[in-house]
């Protein structure tokens, strides 16, 4: 699972690649239930602005957000079917977050070290997911929000390293920038062969401890050196 991301600010970047305008004021450290910058599409069609959705889909059904503390990631291979995903997957609402990176336990040394992971260009990259507009009720703003798309990562040389001994190995469906649009824009046929991975960019790991430094403890050899990197299929 994701649920901790680092947004994308870096504003020339999206406005040279992506031709579009990052919105204003939102978080560099994203939760389940903070904004984050995202594009969004329809039955194909990308939306003009890039607009802030919430982290954690809340279905149109939904009677209040609490949902949304289990649907900030959705498996690929179940999203036709679970009640929460397959509307938004049906009417094709496919979305991209802009992220640098992502943070997920690695359990490489024997414990557990939070690790930074980013593509290897150390560029912007996204994450292929849904979207979803919800009104809490009468009188008050329609709520945008998206969930992450995993696939299982058993095979992936970087994240079959993340998570407990024992616990099923996933990863966001990451795509490097070339690749958003084809995302969006994709018939369920298109998205199924994207939602396999094998496409996926290059994937780097690095030990990132969120601990203050004048209490860190030193980490052991063996952590301090891994550094790996990449392909879901190599």
């Amino acid at each position: 699972m994701c649920t901790n991301f680092s947004s994308t600010h870096q504003r020339e970047w999206v406005e040279a690649k992506l031709n579009k305008k990052l919105p204003k004021d939102y978080p560099l450290d994203v939760y389940p239930g903070y904004e984050a910058p995202v594009l969004k599409a329809r039955h194909g069609e990308i939306e003009d602005q890039m607009t802030l959705a919430r982290f954690g889909l809340i279905p149109s059904w939904a009677k209040d957000a609490k949902i949304a503390r289990h649907t900030y990631n959705a498996r690929s291979e179940s999203v036709e079917q679970k009640p929460s995903f397959k509307a938004a997957y049906r009417e094709r609402r496919f979305s991209v977050v802009l992220i640098d990176d992502f943070f997920e336990p690695c359990y490489a040394s024997g414990q557990a070290i939070r690790h930074r992971i980013h593509i290897e260009s150390g560029a912007p990259f996204g994450v292929a997911g849904l979207w979803e507009s919800w009104t809490p009720g009468p009188g008050h703003a329609v709520i945008h929000s998206f969930t992450m798309l995993t696939l299982n990562a058993d095979a992936h040389p970087v994240m079959n390293k993340m998570h407990a001994p024992g616990d099923e190995k996933r990863t966001p469906l990451a795509l490097s920038v070339d690749q958003f649009e084809e995302w969006l824009v994709a018939s369920h046929f298109e998205a199924q062969a994207l939602l396999t991975g094998a496409r996926m960019p290059t994937l780097i790991s690095s030990p990132a401890p969120k601990i203050q430094a004048s209490k860190a403890a030193p980490l052991s050899r063996k952590s301090q050196h891994i550094i790996a990197r990449g392909s879901l299929f190599e």
